[in-house]
């Protein structure tokens, strides 16, 4: 699918982002989505465990790239600080990069908007502690 250097990029893209927020990242690029992506991303949440952060402030970037399908899941904390449209407009944002054959560089731009949106929201604090991996996970399935 991706690289290693790419996956690389992935994880300093976030980094990068969470070094601003309290809040959690996470990317999932799939090999296989045979239903709607929302749906996947969202059991993919769940598995992850991303809705047991304190502050219920993750974010997950969920991308087959085969099956050109991508969505993006905030939990309860992050979904109330995104106005209606946000992550239609990461997605919009990152479909223009996999059109071009750029998964990477879209995977890393929808990381930085979700960043910015997040980092307003729960800004970094003194004693933040990173409670999800910032590894991309790969979902062979």
């Amino acid at each position: 699918m991706l690289t290693h250097e790419e996956l690389n990029s992935i994880v300093e893209s976030i980094r990068a982002a969470e070094g601003k927020t309290s809040a959690e990242i996470r990317v999932c690029i799939a090999g296989k989505c045979k239903e709607d992506p929302l749906d996947a991303a969202y059991k993919k949440f769940k598995q992850l465990k991303m809705d047991t952060t304190e502050l219920r402030n993750a974010v997950l970037i969920y991308v087959a790239p085969d099956d050109h399908k991508a969505a993006v899941i905030g939990d309860s904390g992050i979904d109330e600080a995104a106005k209606e449209g946000f992550w239609d407009s990461v997605l919009e944002d990152m479909f223009f990069h996999f059109k071009n054959g750029s998964i990477c560089e879209g995977i890393c731009q929808g990381v930085g908007k979700v960043g910015e949106l997040i980092k307003v929201r729960y800004p970094i604090l003194e004693n933040d502690v990173n409670e999800l991996c910032d590894d991309v996970v790969l979902d062979e399935e």
